[in-house]
C-alpha cells in the first residue's frame, strides 16, 4: 500500500483510489506535500483542508481543458476533465455529511465527468433506471467485437464508491475487451442514489437488483440469460444477498468479501480495524436512513449473509486480499464455504506475489481485475485471448 500519510489511513485510501483511478503522481504531489500537518488534524479540520488543495487542481485542470477546448483540441481537454473529475470526486467523498458546499462539489463533479466522457469518445453511456418514482444512475458500457446481444456484468458500489469510481479502476474497459458489457449502478445508499435523491441503503439488496434486471430484460443488445452481478467492499454483502433471492442472475463475484457487516460494526465500535472515511458514525448513519449511532447498529443487525447463501445456485466467484485492514479474510473463507449449491465456486485470496493484498485491492487492483474479468469472461461465454 502507497502511504503518503504515515499515520492516516483514511487519507492513504483517498490517494491510492485516486492513483488507480488516473490519477498523475506529479499532481498527487503538488496536492498532498502541503498536507502533512494537516493529516494530523482531527476529521473537520483536516477534510477541508484535503477538499481546498484538490479541488484546486481540479479547477486549475479544468481552466486548462477549456484552453484546450478553444483550440479545438477536444481530446486533451476531455483528459484534462477526466483527471479533474477524479479529484473533485476524492475530496467530495471526505467530506461530512452536510458539510457546507458539499452538494455543490458533488454536481460539479459530475458535470466535469460528463464533459471529460463526452470529449474522450470514450465507451460510456450515462443511463437512468427507473426504481421507486426516481431513478437509479449508471453507466453502460458495451462490448467490443461482439454482433447481437452481450452477455452483462451489473457492478455495485461499497458504502463510499461511486459509479464514476468503479469505472475509473478498470475492470469495465477489462470486460469490454473480452466481449462482455458492464452497468456501474449508484445503488441506494451510494452515489447519486443516496446524494440527490435520498435513497438510502437497504438490506434486502434484490429489492434494487431485480428492478435493474427488469430493465436490462427489455434491452435487444444485452443477452438476458447471461446477466452477472458483482460487488465491491459493502457490495460483497448487497450481490450474494441479490444473487442468492434473484434467480435470473447467471454468476456472482465479490471483490472484497463482506459476509458478516453486523460484527465488523461492533468491532469498529471497539476501535478495532481501519475505517473507510472520516466521520465514519455519522456517515454510516446518513447512509443507512438512521437518526443515530443505536439506530444504525439497530439496522446493522440485519447486515448478514448467514443463512442465505445456500440458495445460490450459479458459479461464483469469491475474492479477498490477504492483508485487507478493513474486513478480515475469514469472512472470505465463511462466505465460500457457506456457497454449498453453486456448481461453479470459487475462493481467490490475493497475495503479495500478485498484489491486491488490501481491501478490495485499492492498494494495486490491476492484476486482481483481470483475474476477476477472465473468470466472468468464462463463465458467461465472453473471451480471454
Amino acid at each position: 500500500m502507497f502511504r503518503y500519510f504515515p499515520t492516516n489511513y483514511v487519507w492513504n485510501l483517498s490517494v491510492d483510489l485516486a492513483i488507480e483511478m488516473g490519477a498523475r503522481i506529479g499532481e498527487i504531489e503538488e496536492m498532498c506535500a502541503p498536507l502533512q500537518e494537516a493529516a494530523r488534524q482531527p476529521d473537520a479540520a483536516g477534510s477541508q483542508a484535503f477538499r481546498e488543495t484538490w479541488a484546486n487542481m481540479a479547477d486549475k485542470l479544468c481552466g486548462l481543458a477549456e484552453e484546450d477546448e478553444g483550440k479545438g483540441r477536444m481530446l486533451s481537454a476531455g483528459e484534462k476533465y477526466n483527471r479533474a473529475a477524479t479529484y473533485y470526486l476524492s475530496c467530495e467523498r471526505l467530506q461530512a455529511h452536510g458539510a457546507p458546499g458539499r452538494t455543490e462539489l458533488y454536481q460539479r463533479f459530475l458535470q466535469t465527468f460528463q464533459r471529460g466522457i463526452e470529449l474522450s469518445r470514450e465507451n460510456c453511456e450515462r443511463v437512468e433506471i427507473p426504481y421507486e418514482g426516481k431513478h437509479l444512475s449508471g453507466l453502460l458500457v458495451r462490448a467490443e467485437g461482439v454482433s447481437g446481444p452481450a452477455p452483462i456484468l451489473v457492478q455495485v458500489n461499497g458504502l463510499d464508491s461511486t459509479k464514476e469510481m468503479k469505472y475509473r479502476v478498470g475492470l469495465p474497459a477489462w470486460l469490454a475487451k473480452r466481449g462482455v458489457s458492464s452497468l456501474i449502478i449508484d445503488q441506494p445508499g451510494t452515489g447519486e442514489a443516496l446524494r440527490l435523491h435520498d435513497l438510502t441503503a437497504r438490506f434486502d439488496s434484490e429489492h434494487w437488483a431485480s428492478r435493474v434486471v427488469d430493465w436490462l430484460e427489455t434491452r435487444d443488445d444485452i443477452d438476458a440469460r447471461r446477466i452477472g452481478l458483482e460487488g465491491v467492499s459493502l457490495g460483497g454483502y448487497y450481490c450474494p444477498r441479490a444473487v442468492a433471492f434473484e434467480p435470473r442472475f447467471a454468476c456472482g463475484v465479490v471483490w472484497g468479501a463482506n459476509h458478516d457487516w453486523r460484527d465488523v460494526q461492533k468491532r469498529r465500535l471497539e476501535k478495532e480495524g481501519s475505517f473507510p472515511v472520516p466521520h465514519y458514525w455519522s456517515h454510516v448513519s446518513w447512509v443507512w436512513g438512521a437518526k443515530d449511532t443505536d439506530q444504525f447498529m439497530a439496522i446493522a443487525e440485519q447486515v448478514h449473509l448467514d443463512g442465505i447463501l445456500d440458495r445460490i445456485k450459479v458459479p461464483f466467484l469469491v475474492t479477498h486480499g490477504e492483508k485487507d485492514s478493513q474486513i478480515p479474510v475469514k469472512w472470505a473463507h465463511r462466505t465460500y464455504d457457506q456457497l454449498v449449491n453453486s456448481p461453479k465456486r470459487e475462493l481467490k485470496i490475493f497475495t503479495e506475489r500478485e498484489g491486491g493484498v488490501q481491501h478490495s485491492s485499492f492498494d494495486n487492483s490491476i492484476n486482481a481485475g483481470q483475474y476477476i474479468a477472465d473468470w466472468v469472461a468464462e463463465v458467461l461465454g465472453g473471451r480471454t485471448a
